[in-house]
């Protein structure tokens, strides 16, 4: 749902929201300790603006129910969780390898996992918007998507029974305004905190031990993917062809920079709960993590804008292609996705 083509124009508005939101919200609201967000120990710090925006329990369970009403599409008939969804870590099902909307219409690009959300610089498979609470506007009003209008939304919200009063108690507002509307969803996105895998305990010194298999995995993925998928939260958030096609109907992060240079680039995701999250791509070209590993050994498709490192392909034999998939399935967190506070209440 918020994997497709993005309104890069939105990106520069975040300022406006900030300063819109810090003048009318009610500076007496304070968080529940439960809906407050916290930073697991081996992460970075967040890049959310929190001072403008901070979680508290009302702020998040609106957000909740706006993520899961269908309110927000044209007809009725389409809500965030149709293309996010928990049991996959917040990433579309193997069904709908593309992002299905309104009407059936059919999608360019495979939803990603929306986990981790408030320690990204920017969104979207290519960084077309740059803050949080500008991603649902993309989905709202792309026409294989919800095919609404923000003004549209913001109108049902007020004239529904129930809104009105919960903006009132999570906001102190009398009226539903979009800004409002976009910083609610954030706060529930916001709390989606996926660091309670195998890994992360293993890492922490939390009692937990990885095998011999998962050992040399890590071993080998640390001297072979590093390079891309760095960090806690594997990735370096760069923008990157990596060989999947010689030509690109879906420019990618060119058709936000307009540069030849960015044709064909996308985002390197992020690998936790990758296990989860089949299929694979921003075109959810591969099924499996053995395909995604076989593109990477031997299937790199040569183009102006490949990138140097991959210009030779990753070398892999088939055990260690073996180890390497027993070490990703290590960074599923079966906590994160059956996590109560992000069901349909």
């Amino acid at each position: 749902m918020f994997g497709s083509n993005k309104y890069a124009h939105l990106a520069i508005c975040s300022v406006c929201i900030c300063l819109f939101v810090s003048c009318e919200k009610d500076t007496d609201m304070t968080p529940d300790n439960t809906y407050a967000f916290t930073k697991p120990a081996n992460f970075p710090e967040p890049t959310y603006t929190f001072d403008n925006n901070e979680v508290t329990k009302k702020g998040f369970e609106l957000g909740r129910k706006l993520f899961f009403d269908p309110i927000l599409s044209k007809d009725g008939s389409i809500s965030c969780n149709n293309c996010h969804i928990q049991s996959t870590a917040f990433a579309d099902s193997q069904q709908h390898p593309l992002s299905v909307g309104i009407d059936n219409r059919l999608g360019i690009r495979n939803a990603p996992s929306l986990a981790n959300m408030a320690f990204y610089p920017d969104f979207f498979w290519d960084g077309g918007v740059n803050h949080l609470d500008f991603v649902p506007i993309n989905a709202i009003e792309s026409e294989f998507e919800m095919g609404e209008t923000l003004s549209n939304v913001v109108q049902k919200l007020n004239d529904h029974d129930e809104y009105p009063g919960l903006f009132k108690e999570a906001f102190g507002t009398d009226k539903v305004t979009s800004p409002f509307m976009l910083q609610a969803l954030s706060q529930f996105m916001l709390l989606m905190v996926s660091s309670n895998s195998p890994y992360d305990q293993y890492v922490r010194g939390e009692g937990i031990s990885l095998s011999e298999t998962e050992l040399k995995g890590l071993e080998l993925f640390n001297s072979k993917c590093t390079s891309c998928h760095s960090g806690e939260l594997f990735t370096d958030f760069s923008y990157r062809n990596n060989g999947i096609s010689g030509e690109f109907t879906d420019e990618g992060r060119g058709l936000i920079t307009e540069s030849s240079d960015d044709v064909g680039k996308f985002r390197v995701p992020s690998l936790r709960n990758v296990a989860l999250t089949a299929p694979y791509m921003h075109n959810a070209r591969f099924s499996t993590l053995q395909e995604v590993l076989d593109h990477y050994d031997e299937g790199i498709q040569q183009s102006s804008t490949l990138d140097p490192l991959l210009a030779e392909g990753i070398s892999l034999n088939e055990q260690e292609k073996e180890q390497i998939i027993a070490f990703l399935k290590t960074l599923t967190d079966q906590e994160f996705r059956s996590d109560k506070r992000f069901q349909n209440n």
